[in-house]
């Protein structure tokens, strides 16, 4: 099938062209979309859009869609990305997304699985997205941050793999800490997500404590 990739800006110069078609097999995503066109996004955060319509990178592709790759706006530094996803985290390819050639610090932290076999996550998935995204809008706000990402992951996550991973970029490693310490903090309180410790066959829901509005 095919699918037409408009690109701006600092994509547009790289590709030499507006737009480009792809060739994809059925029931491809957006994400084999970007791995076709290769090194060509390489270092620059993006937000995604199929038919004018934010999407996110697991979103299934039809043939004639139109998928635009959109670089950071101009006017500012601050860009968020969040999700949530039953795929494995990329702690590099959370930082790729803070990118910013003013940011003179990057700081980013992995929450991984410890002393139990696994940890089952489970979440309201639409709406921990979109917490996330205004944790990140208001860490980016207070902290003067150039930009801000988290990706939590859910389903089954085993023994020492990252279950959450956040960066944070900032003109001084004073705000970048300060902006990702805020981060993972605040996901931990607010966002609807539960975890489940699996050790030897047995598992039990960890306690929590009511959401923070």
């Amino acid at each position: 099938m095919e699918v037409t990739v408009r690109l701006f800006a600092v994509l547009r110069e790289r590709a030499g062209a507006g737009e480009v078609t792809l060739e994809l097999p059925d029931g491809a995503r957006v994400s084999d979309a970007l791995a076709e066109l290769g090194g060509l996004a390489e270092g620059l955060p993006l937000v995604m859009a199929v038919n004018r319509e934010y999407a996110p990178e697991d979103h299934v592709l039809d043939a004639g869609d139109e998928l635009a790759l959109i670089p950071p706006v101009s006017g500012g530094c601050e860009e968020v990305w969040a999700r949530v996803t039953e795929e494995p985290l990329s702690l590099s390819g959370v930082a790729s997304r803070v990118t910013d050639p003013r940011a003179g610090a990057v700081v980013t932290f992995s929450g991984v699985t410890r002393e139990v076999d696994k940890l089952e996550y489970e979440a309201y998935a639409e709406m921990a997205a979109e917490k996330l995204r205004a944790i990140l809008s208001e860490a980016v706000d207070r902290h003067g941050l150039c930009a801000a990402a988290v990706e939590h992951r859910v389903g089954d996550v085993p023994l020492s793999e990252p279950s959450v991973v956040v960066a944070a970029s900032a003109p001084h490693r004073g705000e970048a800490f300060a902006g990702a310490r805020e981060i993972i903090d605040r996901a931990k309180a607010e966002a609807p997500i539960w975890k489940r410790e699996v050790d030897g066959g047995e598992g039990r829901w960890v306690d929590g404590a009511e959401p923070t509005r």
